[in-house]
Protein backbone atom coordinates (compact mmCIF):
# COMPACT_ATOMS: atom_id res chain seq x y z
CA UNK A 1 0.00 0.00 0.00
CA UNK A 2 1.52 3.37 -0.98
CA UNK A 3 2.59 5.54 1.98
CA UNK A 4 0.36 8.40 2.43
CA UNK A 5 2.19 12.03 2.57
CA UNK A 6 1.77 14.25 5.74
CA UNK A 7 1.52 18.05 5.00
CA UNK A 8 2.26 19.03 8.73
CA UNK A 9 5.65 17.15 8.81
CA UNK A 10 6.79 19.01 5.68
CA UNK A 11 6.03 22.36 7.28
CA UNK A 12 8.04 21.45 10.40
CA UNK A 13 11.15 20.45 8.33
CA UNK A 14 11.04 23.75 6.42
CA UNK A 15 10.76 25.79 9.60
CA UNK A 16 13.75 23.93 11.14
CA UNK A 17 15.99 24.57 8.16
CA UNK A 18 15.22 28.28 8.22
CA UNK A 19 16.07 28.47 11.92
CA UNK A 20 19.46 26.80 11.36
CA UNK A 21 20.24 29.24 8.53
CA UNK A 22 19.42 32.29 10.67
CA UNK A 23 21.62 30.96 13.53
CA UNK A 24 24.58 30.52 11.23
CA UNK A 25 24.23 34.06 9.85
CA UNK A 26 24.09 35.45 13.41
CA UNK A 27 27.21 33.65 14.50
CA UNK A 28 29.18 34.93 11.53
CA UNK A 29 28.18 38.50 12.27
CA UNK A 30 29.23 38.17 15.89
CA UNK A 31 32.61 36.75 14.93
CA UNK A 32 33.24 39.65 12.54
CA UNK A 33 32.23 42.20 15.16
CA UNK A 34 34.62 40.76 17.81
CA UNK A 35 37.68 40.55 15.54
CA UNK A 36 40.37 43.30 16.11
CA UNK A 37 42.60 44.80 13.41
CA UNK A 38 46.26 43.38 13.37
CA UNK A 39 48.87 46.10 13.99
CA UNK A 40 52.09 46.36 11.97
CA UNK A 41 55.31 44.68 13.25
CA UNK A 42 57.55 47.05 15.30
CA UNK A 43 60.61 48.58 13.53
CA UNK A 44 64.03 47.23 14.65
CA UNK A 45 66.56 49.93 15.27
CA UNK A 46 69.63 47.57 15.46
CA UNK A 47 70.09 44.59 13.26
CA UNK A 48 72.38 41.70 14.07
CA UNK A 49 75.48 41.59 11.90
CA UNK A 50 75.38 39.49 8.82
CA UNK A 51 77.59 36.41 9.23
CA UNK A 52 80.04 35.99 6.39
CA UNK A 53 81.34 32.68 7.63
CA UNK A 54 79.81 29.61 8.91
CA UNK A 55 78.87 29.85 12.54
CA UNK A 56 81.19 28.14 14.90
CA UNK A 57 80.40 24.57 15.46
CA UNK A 58 78.64 24.00 18.68
CA UNK A 59 80.90 23.09 21.53
CA UNK A 60 81.00 19.39 21.68
CA UNK A 61 80.16 17.79 24.90
CA UNK A 62 83.40 16.89 26.65
CA UNK A 63 84.58 13.42 25.91
CA UNK A 64 85.19 11.54 29.08
CA UNK A 65 87.95 8.98 28.87
CA UNK A 66 87.81 6.51 31.62
CA UNK A 67 91.24 5.14 32.47
CA UNK A 68 91.47 2.33 34.88
CA UNK A 69 94.77 2.62 36.73
CA UNK A 70 96.04 -0.14 38.91
CA UNK A 71 98.08 1.46 41.65
CA UNK A 72 100.58 -0.60 43.54
CA UNK A 73 100.91 0.88 46.96
CA UNK A 74 104.29 0.40 48.59
CA UNK A 75 104.16 0.78 52.29
CA UNK A 76 107.42 1.84 53.86
CA UNK A 77 107.56 1.23 57.55
CA UNK A 78 110.05 3.40 59.33
CA UNK A 79 111.04 1.98 62.64
CA UNK A 80 112.44 4.45 65.08
CA UNK A 81 114.84 2.62 67.32
CA UNK A 82 115.06 3.68 70.92
CA UNK A 83 118.26 5.49 71.90
CA UNK A 84 120.89 3.09 73.15
CA UNK A 85 121.23 5.16 76.31
CA UNK A 86 117.71 4.04 77.26
CA UNK A 87 118.57 0.35 76.85
CA UNK A 88 120.55 -2.14 78.87
CA UNK A 89 123.20 -4.59 77.75
CA UNK A 90 122.34 -8.25 78.23
CA UNK A 91 124.75 -11.11 77.59
CA UNK A 92 123.49 -13.36 74.80
CA UNK A 93 126.43 -15.60 73.84
CA UNK A 94 129.95 -16.68 74.71
CA UNK A 95 132.17 -17.99 71.94
CA UNK A 96 135.11 -20.24 72.77
CA UNK A 97 137.49 -22.40 70.81
CA UNK A 98 141.09 -22.41 69.69
CA UNK A 99 141.32 -18.62 69.87
CA UNK A 100 143.19 -15.87 71.69
CA UNK A 101 141.65 -12.77 70.15
CA UNK A 102 143.49 -9.45 70.24
CA UNK A 103 140.63 -7.74 68.39
CA UNK A 104 137.25 -8.37 66.81
CA UNK A 105 135.69 -6.40 63.95
CA UNK A 106 132.19 -6.47 62.46
CA UNK A 107 131.56 -6.01 58.75
CA UNK A 108 128.46 -4.51 57.15
CA UNK A 109 127.58 -7.98 55.82
CA UNK A 110 127.15 -9.63 59.20
CA UNK A 111 130.56 -11.27 59.56
CA UNK A 112 132.88 -10.91 62.53
CA UNK A 113 136.66 -11.25 62.21
CA UNK A 114 138.77 -12.10 65.28
CA UNK A 115 142.55 -11.65 65.09
CA UNK A 116 144.42 -14.22 67.20
CA UNK A 117 147.98 -12.84 67.07
CA UNK A 118 151.02 -15.09 67.11
CA UNK A 119 149.37 -17.21 69.80
CA UNK A 120 147.22 -19.01 67.21
CA UNK A 121 148.45 -17.58 63.88
CA UNK A 122 144.86 -17.34 62.64
CA UNK A 123 141.94 -15.11 61.88
CA UNK A 124 138.66 -16.72 62.88
CA UNK A 125 135.42 -15.64 61.19
CA UNK A 126 131.91 -15.90 62.65
CA UNK A 127 128.43 -15.22 61.36
CA UNK A 128 125.56 -13.47 63.11
CA UNK A 129 124.43 -16.81 64.55
CA UNK A 130 127.78 -17.00 66.41
CA UNK A 131 128.91 -19.90 64.24
CA UNK A 132 132.52 -20.32 63.18
CA UNK A 133 132.49 -20.12 59.38
CA UNK A 134 136.23 -20.05 58.67
CA UNK A 135 139.63 -20.28 60.27
CA UNK A 136 142.10 -18.43 58.08
CA UNK A 137 145.78 -19.27 58.71
CA UNK A 138 148.21 -16.36 58.55
CA UNK A 139 150.60 -18.36 56.36
CA UNK A 140 151.63 -16.65 53.10
CA UNK A 141 154.29 -16.87 50.42
CA UNK A 142 156.04 -13.50 50.31
CA UNK A 143 158.51 -14.42 47.58
CA UNK A 144 156.21 -16.19 45.13
CA UNK A 145 158.64 -19.10 45.20
CA UNK A 146 156.82 -21.33 47.64
CA UNK A 147 158.51 -19.93 50.72
CA UNK A 148 156.36 -20.13 53.83
CA UNK A 149 156.01 -17.17 56.13
CA UNK A 150 153.69 -16.59 59.04
CA UNK A 151 152.27 -13.37 60.40
CA UNK A 152 150.67 -12.39 63.70
CA UNK A 153 147.21 -10.85 63.16
CA UNK A 154 146.64 -7.85 65.46
CA UNK A 155 143.85 -5.53 64.29
CA UNK A 156 141.49 -5.33 61.33
CA UNK A 157 139.26 -2.91 59.42
CA UNK A 158 136.52 -3.69 56.90
CA UNK A 159 135.66 -1.76 53.77
CA UNK A 160 132.35 0.09 53.84
CA UNK A 161 130.66 -2.51 51.62
CA UNK A 162 132.05 -5.41 53.62
CA UNK A 163 133.77 -6.92 50.60
CA UNK A 164 137.27 -6.93 52.08
CA UNK A 165 138.95 -6.88 55.45
CA UNK A 166 142.49 -5.59 56.03
CA UNK A 167 144.51 -7.23 58.82
CA UNK A 168 147.76 -5.96 60.34
CA UNK A 169 150.50 -8.39 61.42
CA UNK A 170 152.56 -7.55 64.48
CA UNK A 171 155.57 -9.28 62.97
CA UNK A 172 156.52 -11.87 60.38
CA UNK A 173 158.05 -15.31 60.91
CA UNK A 174 160.19 -17.19 58.42
CA UNK A 175 163.24 -16.77 56.22
CA UNK A 176 164.58 -13.21 56.17
CA UNK A 177 162.94 -12.17 59.43
CA UNK A 178 164.83 -12.19 62.71
CA UNK A 179 164.76 -8.70 64.15
CA UNK A 180 161.23 -8.10 65.30
CA UNK A 181 160.31 -5.06 67.35
CA UNK A 182 158.43 -5.30 70.62
CA UNK A 183 156.05 -3.32 72.78
CA UNK A 184 158.88 -1.38 74.43
CA UNK A 185 160.82 -0.68 71.24
CA UNK A 186 162.78 2.46 70.51
CA UNK A 187 163.24 3.78 67.01
CA UNK A 188 165.53 1.34 65.22
CA UNK A 189 166.23 -1.00 62.36
CA UNK A 190 163.38 -3.40 63.04
CA UNK A 191 161.88 -5.90 60.64
CA UNK A 192 159.09 -4.38 58.64
CA UNK A 193 155.83 -6.24 58.31
CA UNK A 194 152.76 -6.63 56.11
CA UNK A 195 149.02 -6.06 55.96
CA UNK A 196 146.86 -8.84 54.54
CA UNK A 197 143.69 -8.22 52.58
CA UNK A 198 141.03 -10.90 53.01
CA UNK A 199 138.25 -11.41 50.48
CA UNK A 200 135.08 -11.58 52.57
CA UNK A 201 133.38 -13.92 50.09
CA UNK A 202 136.11 -16.52 49.59
CA UNK A 203 137.55 -15.88 53.08
CA UNK A 204 141.06 -16.12 51.69
CA UNK A 205 144.02 -13.75 51.73
CA UNK A 206 144.11 -12.16 48.28
CA UNK A 207 146.62 -9.33 48.71
CA UNK A 208 149.75 -8.58 50.76
CA UNK A 209 150.89 -4.98 51.33
CA UNK A 210 154.26 -3.96 52.78
CA UNK A 211 154.14 -1.49 55.69
CA UNK A 212 156.40 -0.47 58.61
CA UNK A 213 157.67 -2.11 61.75
CA UNK A 214 155.10 -3.61 64.13
CA UNK A 215 151.94 -2.36 62.45
CA UNK A 216 149.01 -2.16 64.83
CA UNK A 217 145.83 -0.18 64.25
CA UNK A 218 144.21 0.33 60.83
CA UNK A 219 141.59 2.78 59.56
CA UNK A 220 140.12 3.38 56.14
CA UNK A 221 138.66 6.52 54.61
CA UNK A 222 134.88 6.54 53.99
CA UNK A 223 135.41 6.17 50.22
CA UNK A 224 137.63 3.11 50.83
CA UNK A 225 140.40 4.70 48.76
CA UNK A 226 143.02 5.18 51.47
CA UNK A 227 144.13 2.77 54.17
CA UNK A 228 146.05 4.07 57.18
CA UNK A 229 148.26 1.88 59.36
CA UNK A 230 150.06 2.94 62.55
CA UNK A 231 153.55 1.43 62.76
CA UNK A 232 154.31 1.06 66.47
CA UNK A 233 158.08 0.55 66.18
CA UNK A 234 158.39 2.60 63.02
CA UNK A 235 157.12 5.69 64.86
CA UNK A 236 155.14 6.54 61.74
CA UNK A 237 151.92 6.15 59.74
CA UNK A 238 151.70 4.17 56.49
CA UNK A 239 149.39 5.67 53.86
CA UNK A 240 148.19 3.07 51.34
CA UNK A 241 146.42 3.50 48.02
CA UNK A 242 143.92 0.63 48.16
CA UNK A 243 143.33 0.58 44.38
CA UNK A 244 147.03 0.00 43.75
CA UNK A 245 147.56 -2.01 46.92
CA UNK A 246 150.71 -0.03 47.66
CA UNK A 247 152.07 2.29 50.29
CA UNK A 248 152.38 5.83 48.90
CA UNK A 249 154.05 7.56 51.85
CA UNK A 250 154.89 7.43 55.54
CA UNK A 251 154.21 10.22 57.99
CA UNK A 252 156.56 10.53 60.97
CA UNK A 253 154.63 10.89 64.24
CA UNK A 254 156.77 9.92 67.19
CA UNK A 255 156.96 7.15 69.75
CA UNK A 256 154.42 4.34 69.47
CA UNK A 257 151.53 5.61 67.32
CA UNK A 258 148.40 3.51 67.67
CA UNK A 259 144.68 4.44 67.44
CA UNK A 260 143.39 6.21 64.33
CA UNK A 261 140.12 8.04 63.60
CA UNK A 262 139.20 9.55 60.22
CA UNK A 263 136.76 12.40 59.63
CA UNK A 264 133.61 11.88 57.60
CA UNK A 265 135.01 13.78 54.60
CA UNK A 266 138.13 11.61 54.59
CA UNK A 267 140.47 14.61 54.69
CA UNK A 268 141.83 14.40 58.24
CA UNK A 269 143.13 11.61 60.44
CA UNK A 270 143.69 11.77 64.18
CA UNK A 271 146.39 9.44 65.51
CA UNK A 272 146.97 8.61 69.17
CA UNK A 273 150.70 8.65 69.93
CA UNK A 274 150.73 6.32 72.88
CA UNK A 275 154.32 6.99 73.89
CA UNK A 276 153.30 10.57 74.69
CA UNK A 277 150.33 12.60 75.89
CA UNK A 278 149.51 13.93 72.42
CA UNK A 279 147.27 13.26 69.44
CA UNK A 280 148.50 13.98 65.92
CA UNK A 281 146.27 15.67 63.34
CA UNK A 282 147.26 14.50 59.86
CA UNK A 283 146.06 16.34 56.76
CA UNK A 284 145.46 13.52 54.28
CA UNK A 285 145.76 15.85 51.28
CA UNK A 286 149.16 17.33 52.17
CA UNK A 287 150.36 14.97 54.95
CA UNK A 288 151.13 17.96 57.13
CA UNK A 289 150.88 17.28 60.86
CA UNK A 290 149.40 19.40 63.63
CA UNK A 291 148.86 18.46 67.26
CA UNK A 292 146.45 18.31 70.17
CA UNK A 293 148.86 18.47 73.07
CA UNK A 294 148.53 17.26 76.62
CA UNK A 295 145.35 15.20 76.46
CA UNK A 296 146.57 12.74 79.09
CA UNK A 297 148.96 9.85 79.64
CA UNK A 298 149.28 7.25 76.89
CA UNK A 299 146.33 7.90 74.57
CA UNK A 300 145.56 4.58 72.93
CA UNK A 301 142.24 4.32 71.09
CA UNK A 302 140.32 7.09 69.30
CA UNK A 303 136.70 7.45 68.16
CA UNK A 304 135.07 10.42 66.45
CA UNK A 305 131.50 11.48 67.18
CA UNK A 306 129.25 11.15 64.10
CA UNK A 307 129.26 14.94 63.58
CA UNK A 308 133.09 15.11 63.88
CA UNK A 309 132.80 17.73 66.62
CA UNK A 310 134.18 15.63 69.46
CA UNK A 311 136.97 13.08 69.67
CA UNK A 312 137.07 10.40 72.37
CA UNK A 313 140.36 8.92 73.57
CA UNK A 314 141.20 6.16 76.03
CA UNK A 315 144.05 7.29 78.30
CA UNK A 316 145.68 4.03 79.24
CA UNK A 317 148.10 5.64 81.67
CA UNK A 318 145.48 7.74 83.48
CA UNK A 319 142.75 5.06 83.55
CA UNK A 320 140.41 7.59 81.96
CA UNK A 321 138.38 8.27 78.84
CA UNK A 322 138.71 11.83 77.53
CA UNK A 323 136.27 13.86 75.45
CA UNK A 324 137.94 16.48 73.27
CA UNK A 325 136.22 19.48 71.70
CA UNK A 326 137.80 19.72 68.26
CA UNK A 327 136.75 23.34 67.74
CA UNK A 328 139.07 24.35 70.56
CA UNK A 329 141.34 21.27 70.60
CA UNK A 330 140.83 20.95 74.34
CA UNK A 331 139.73 18.18 76.68
CA UNK A 332 136.29 19.07 78.02
CA UNK A 333 135.45 15.89 79.99
CA UNK A 334 137.23 12.97 81.56
CA UNK A 335 135.66 9.83 82.97
CA UNK A 336 137.00 6.85 84.83
CA UNK A 337 135.71 3.55 83.48
CA UNK A 338 138.17 1.07 84.99
CA UNK A 339 141.84 0.12 85.09
CA UNK A 340 143.71 0.35 81.79
CA UNK A 341 140.92 1.29 79.37
CA UNK A 342 142.06 -0.05 76.03
CA UNK A 343 139.72 -0.25 73.04
CA UNK A 344 136.37 1.43 72.42
CA UNK A 345 133.47 1.24 70.03
CA UNK A 346 130.43 3.45 69.48
CA UNK A 347 126.73 2.67 69.00
CA UNK A 348 124.90 3.16 65.74
CA UNK A 349 123.14 6.27 67.07
CA UNK A 350 126.37 7.81 68.37
CA UNK A 351 124.94 8.08 71.88
CA UNK A 352 126.84 5.32 73.66
CA UNK A 353 130.49 4.40 74.05
CA UNK A 354 131.61 0.91 75.04
CA UNK A 355 135.04 0.59 76.67
CA UNK A 356 137.01 -2.52 77.63
CA UNK A 357 139.07 -2.16 80.81
CA UNK A 358 142.01 -4.56 80.50
CA UNK A 359 143.08 -4.77 84.13
CA UNK A 360 139.56 -4.63 85.58
CA UNK A 361 138.19 -7.43 83.39
CA UNK A 362 135.14 -5.28 82.68
CA UNK A 363 133.32 -3.57 79.86
CA UNK A 364 131.76 -0.16 80.53
CA UNK A 365 128.90 1.50 78.68
CA UNK A 366 129.09 5.29 78.71
CA UNK A 367 126.63 8.04 77.78
CA UNK A 368 128.78 9.77 75.16
CA UNK A 369 127.13 13.18 75.51
CA UNK A 370 126.84 13.36 79.29
CA UNK A 371 130.04 11.35 79.90
CA UNK A 372 128.37 9.24 82.55
CA UNK A 373 128.75 5.53 83.22
CA UNK A 374 125.54 3.65 82.38
CA UNK A 375 126.71 0.08 83.00
CA UNK A 376 129.83 -1.82 84.04
CA UNK A 377 129.76 -5.52 83.24
CA UNK A 378 132.26 -8.27 84.20
CA UNK A 379 133.78 -10.07 81.22
CA UNK A 380 136.44 -12.73 80.69
CA UNK A 381 140.06 -12.08 81.68
CA UNK A 382 142.04 -9.44 79.79
CA UNK A 383 139.41 -7.87 77.54
CA UNK A 384 141.26 -6.16 74.73
CA UNK A 385 139.06 -5.83 71.61
CA UNK A 386 135.51 -4.64 71.02
CA UNK A 387 133.13 -3.96 68.13
CA UNK A 388 129.52 -2.83 67.66
CA UNK A 389 127.30 -4.44 65.03
CA UNK A 390 124.83 -1.85 63.69
CA UNK A 391 122.30 -4.30 62.28
CA UNK A 392 121.80 -6.27 65.52
CA UNK A 393 122.85 -3.60 68.01
CA UNK A 394 125.16 -6.13 69.59
CA UNK A 395 128.53 -5.58 71.24
CA UNK A 396 131.25 -8.22 70.80
CA UNK A 397 134.08 -8.25 73.36
CA UNK A 398 137.34 -10.10 72.63
CA UNK A 399 139.40 -11.33 75.59
CA UNK A 400 142.96 -12.63 75.37
CA UNK A 401 141.98 -15.45 77.71
CA UNK A 402 140.25 -17.16 74.80
CA UNK A 403 136.66 -15.98 74.59
CA UNK A 404 134.41 -13.61 72.70
CA UNK A 405 131.43 -12.43 74.73
CA UNK A 406 128.39 -11.02 72.93
CA UNK A 407 125.97 -8.53 74.47
CA UNK A 408 122.73 -7.16 73.04
CA UNK A 409 121.14 -3.81 73.72
CA UNK A 410 117.75 -4.71 75.16
CA UNK A 411 114.73 -3.08 76.77
CA UNK A 412 113.56 -6.33 78.36
CA UNK A 413 115.17 -5.66 81.70
CA UNK A 414 113.98 -2.07 81.99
Amino acid sequence: MPVESNPDRSRFRLAGAMLLLLAAIGLAACAQADAKPVSAAPELTTLPPVRTSSPPAPTAAPTTTTTTTTTTTTTTTTTTLPPTTSLELVEVETIRGDISPKSVVATSDGLFFAQNMMYRHTVTVYNSDYELVATIPDTVDLTGEGTTHQGAPVEAVATSDGSHVYVSNYQMYGPGFGRAGGDGCDRGDWDESFVYRIDAESLEIDQIIAVGAVPKFLAITPDDDTLLVSNWCGFDLSVIDTAAGEEVTRVDLGRHPRGIAVTGNGETAFVAVMGSSDIAIVDLTTYDVDWIRGVGANPRHLILAPDDRHLYATLNGDNLVARIDLATATVVDRLRTGDAPRSMTMSDDGKSLYVVNYNSNTMTKVDAEEMEVLQTIPVADRPIGITFDDSSRQVWVASYSGTITVFAESATSQ
